[in-house]
């Protein structure tokens, strides 16, 4: 079977060091198997997407070097394909609609008795406790399957009964990705370990349509100086900002091969270098932190 893979962007700003970094390991990934990549634009949220930043994404992956091969695919044009298996889900038993508001939500999470992430407290399994508002649709789910991750290693399952279509019609990430990554016949999904925990619950999904789940490899992110998540109050983090600054790609492909334990330094290198002795198993497992340049 070929190797596959996506990068998976959301146009709702510019791609910053983080996304840079995970979509060098998918690359590295694909292309050490001889792989393929396909590159998807997560355009669920059409609110939240910024005009330009799909162009400026597609060019920021050109600039690096990391091509792809098929798409650009939208997740926009593609809604009949989630209705399809939203509807399959809907037959077999899976689904219920829910009215509750998150302010009720994190009311209920508030006074629970113990701690960590909240779950959904079932309020609306036996039919909509507010059938007069707008509804969201849940998958019923108690425990998700445990399952092996190419960087963390054995992951225990999680559960609680999560959105696949939101109240105000928007679709839902966990079953968009899940029906787009088997409709492209993606062997390896590779991306950021703040989606270690979602994994379960798409698992879930891809067992109740009866397709056989993908492998996993979680990325760990990148912290800023002050060891937050790198977020946009770091600075000026994006790719483009780099490039303006006069950086070239090899001076930020060494930067990013460094905090993944690829390299030993920071020096500048090229794809082709990294490509020829990539090995997965030296990825570093601890979240990244790379000083800003300015």
């Amino acid at each position: 079977m070929t190797y596959r893979t996506r990068y998976a962007p959301s146009p709702t700003g510019a791609m910053h060091l983080g996304h840079a970094r995970t979509a060098l390991v998918a690359w590295l990934r694909a292309r050490s198997k001889g792989g393929r990549i396909v590159m998807r634009i997560e355009d669920l949220d059409p609110p939240r997407v910024r005009p330009g930043s799909e162009a400026s994404i597609l060019a920021d992956h050109e600039w690096l070097g990391l091509d792809w091969d098929e798409g650009p695919v939208r997740q926009s044009e593609r809604y009949e394909r989630y209705e399809e298996a939203l509807d399959a889900l809907r037959r077999r038993g899976r689904l219920f609609d829910c009215t509750c508001t998150r302010r009720e939500l994190q009311a209920a999470a508030a006074s629970a008795p113990h701690g960590g992430q909240p779950r959904y407290p079932g309020t609306c399994r036996s039919g909509p406790r507010h059938p007069d508002r707008p509804a969201a649709v849940r998958f019923r789910l108690d425990v998700g399957p445990s399952f092996v991750d190419a960087l963390h290693g054995h992951v225990e399952g999680a559960g609680g009964d999560f959105i696949v279509r939101r109240s105000d019609g928007l679709w839902a990430y966990q079953l968009a990705v899940v029906v787009d990554d088997h409709e492209m016949g993606i062997t390896e999904v590779v991306r950021g370990d703040d989606l270690l925990e979602a994994t379960s619950l798409q698992i879930a999904l891809y067992e109740a349509l009866g397709w056989e789940p993908p492998a996993w490899m979680h990325v760990p992110l990148v912290l800023g100086p002050d060891g937050a998540r790198l977020a946009k109050r770091h600075g000026a983090i994006s790719i483009a900002a780099y490039r303006e600054a006069g950086w070239s790609p090899p001076r930020l492909l060494g930067l990013l091969a460094e905090s993944l334990g690829l390299r030993s330094t920071a020096a500048p290198v090229e794809l082709g270098e990294l490509l020829s002795d990539f090995d997965v198993r030296t990825i570093r497992r601890e979240p990244a932190r790379l000083p800003l340049p300015w």
